[in-house]
């Protein structure tokens, strides 16, 4: 009798096993660098062209383009839900007070008419903003990286998600949990910081440091920012006024130089093992490139919709 329990138990055991490895094989299958190879083998070509021919416009919303991923995947997981329009009975993330500021909508919804024309109802929303992403850095002269596609298009968009969502004042500690509870590590959060090599900030975010004369901010470049943003203004400066459209390490050498505009870019200085890091990316434009790819990778992995869950959306503006 104790034999056949032992017996059952190990068959229940291998079972599971069984159970589990297919699952997570067929989610591998789902979620793959080339998953349009067959379905719309020019999807990323397709994206790519567009997007070029945006940013020959407006060279700089392509860093706006890298923050709506980063916005998308940290809500909800990367699903396209910050794309989603607002409607009569809810207000949506990109309404949210942080995402005010995001341009680059209309880029997308012109990328996916182009899509559309090509493969109706495959390529997923989700999927178009994290090449369009890539394709940002890429412009701006970062590495091209592979990025796995299959995912699929959330239902639901709330602006009030987007409260997790860091802000110019977080600190070390509350933006490393931040990063953990999506799966990222802290040298992972440092590596992805660099993406503030491009693009603009508003003053208002980080008007308190220049209010209360932050010691930590240097002099003369705060003076420099005082004239740029005076009081009750909302005026915009380059985040790295040095090469505002190149995808570059010179970001680290800002925040080594006090010449950082957030908080949140200068507490990467505040521990040892971290400014560490800051001072190893500032010298090594090749490894902080290779790495940012594989971190942004990761974090266009997290929360993902595949298979039968969530839909690919033919207007990213609105569900089907």
């Amino acid at each position: 009798m104790a034999l056949e329990r032992e017996r059952r138990a190990r068959l229940v055991v291998a079972l599971a096993m069984a159970l589990w490895i297919s699952g997570a094989m067929r989610a591998e299958a789902q979620f793959k660098v080339g998953f349009y190879s067959q379905s719309c083998p020019r999807a990323e070509a397709i994206v790519k062209e567009e997007i070029e021919k945006a940013l020959a416009d407006d060279e700089g919303v392509g860093a706006d383009l890298l923050r709506m991923h980063f916005h998308d995947c940290f809500v909800r997981g990367c699903d396209g839900s910050i794309l989603l329009d607002s409607t009569n009975n809810s207000t949506a993330e990109k309404d949210a007070q942080i995402n005010l500021t995001l341009e680059g909508f209309d880029i997308i919804d012109d990328v996916k008419e182009k899509l559309e024309a090509a493969c109706k109802g495959v390529v997923s929303c989700a999927d178009l903003l994290a090449f369009a992403a890539r394709d940002a850095v890429v412009h701006y002269g970062g590495i091209h990286y592979e990025v796995p596609s299959g995912r699929r298009d959330g239902r639901i968009s709330v602006a009030s998600d987007t409260d997790i969502l860091p802000s110019p004042d977080f600190k070390l500690a509350k933006l490393t949990d931040l990063f953990v509870s999506k799966g990222l590590s802290q040298s992972e959060m440092i590596v992805l910081s660099g993406a503030h090599t491009v693009g603009i900030a508003h003053c208002d975010a980080f008007s308190k440091r220049l209010d209360s004369a932050d010691p930590r901010m240097d002099g003369k470049y705060a003076a420099a920012l005082r004239k740029e943003c005076p009081p009750a203004s909302n005026n915009t400066v380059s985040m790295d006024p040095q090469s505002p459209h190149k995808f570059d390490n010179h970001y680290y050498r800002l925040v080594l130089d006090s010449r950082s505009l957030f908080t949140s870019d200068d507490t990467l200085l505040s521990a040892w093992s971290t400014a560490a890091q800051v001072k190893r990316l500032a010298c090594d434009f090749k490894g902080f490139q290779r790495e940012f790819a594989a971190a942004i990778v990761k974090m266009g992995a997290i929360g993902v919709l595949t298979g039968s869950g969530g839909e690919v959306r033919t207007n990213c503006r609105v569900v089907n």
